[in-house]
């Protein structure tokens, strides 16, 4: 893992393989190692960056001076200012997207193409918000993930029959939770405020003139796919493939599915 000082904050990423470049983001509660099979398979021929969000993985608190997904954008920014790296391709899952399609309205000529991924864009609907903002607080005030809240959160995380088809990855999510505490859990709940309080961007949307990808698991709950045919409503030409038997981290459940889904894409746009 490598290491990237920003803003007086250390943020970690990957850097694996060499080519044209992929910048990939993680979901909310994840890591980089979210994204194993599609490194493992795209760093074959392309150089794949995964830096890892503020409090997740092996990155520090977010800085101080961090309030949105736009300051995130930036700091991102900067980490491929430092690799010397001009253009590349963003991949983002879920909060992935959101910094993602932040960082596209940010550095236009920068980005040749974006995939979004079991992401929404648009404010959050009332009802989930309200919902996610009081399980945050209740993880910041206990500095623990109650057993309840690991339980509604694993739910609404995978596809509807995740229990028998990928019971190790479903569990190894909720053992995770279960051990985040103290000032750790704190800084999550903190960063999921930033996610879920994040602005409305499907104005900015209407501006995309690069290739766009959406895909989002059929069986996705946090991010149904309505929402993902409203962003391709937006966005001129963008493309949008459902993915079957996934839930919202739908790269882990179909990985290849999704892992052919980007090759086929990224084989376009640098074809």
């Amino acid at each position: 893992m490598n290491m990237f000082a920003v803003d007086g904050s250390q943020m970690a990423y990957q850097d694996v393989g060499q080519g044209p470049v992929i910048l990939l983001g993680h979901s909310f509660l994840w890591d980089s190692h979210m994204w194993a099979p599609q490194i493992k398979a795209l760093s074959q021929h392309y150089r794949c960056i995964v830096p890892e969000f503020w409090s997740h993985g092996q990155s520090q608190s977010a800085p101080s001076q961090t309030h949105c997904l736009k300051d995130y954008a930036q700091q991102v920014l900067a980490l491929m200012d430092s690799l010397d790296i001009e253009k590349f391709v963003i991949v983002g899952l879920s909060v992935g997207g959101m910094w993602g399609s932040e960082l596209t309205t940010l550095a236009p000529s920068r980005v040749q193409a974006l995939v979004l991924m079991d992401t929404f864009v648009g404010l959050e609907p009332e009802v989930t918000h309200q919902k996610y903002m009081q399980m945050l607080d209740t993880i910041a005030h206990l500095k623990t993930v109650p057993q309840p809240i690991v339980d509604a959160v694993s739910s609404l995380f995978f596809a509807n029959n995740a229990h028998q088809d990928s019971p190790e990855l479903v569990n190894s999510f909720k053992q995770y939770l279960s051990n985040l505490t103290g000032e750790r859990a704190v800084q999550i709940a903190r960063m999921g405020k930033i996610v879920f309080n994040r602005r409305d961007q499907m104005d900015e949307l209407a501006n995309f003139a690069l290739p766009v990808l959406i895909a989002v698991g059929q069986e996705d709950n946090p991010r149904p796919v309505l929402e993902s045919y409203l962003m391709q409503d937006s966005i001129t030409n963008a493309q949008l493939i459902q993915i079957p038997n996934a839930g919202h981290i739908s790269n882990l459940e179909q990985p290849k599915f999704v892992t052919d889904m980007l090759r086929i894409f990224l084989g376009k746009v640098y074809s």
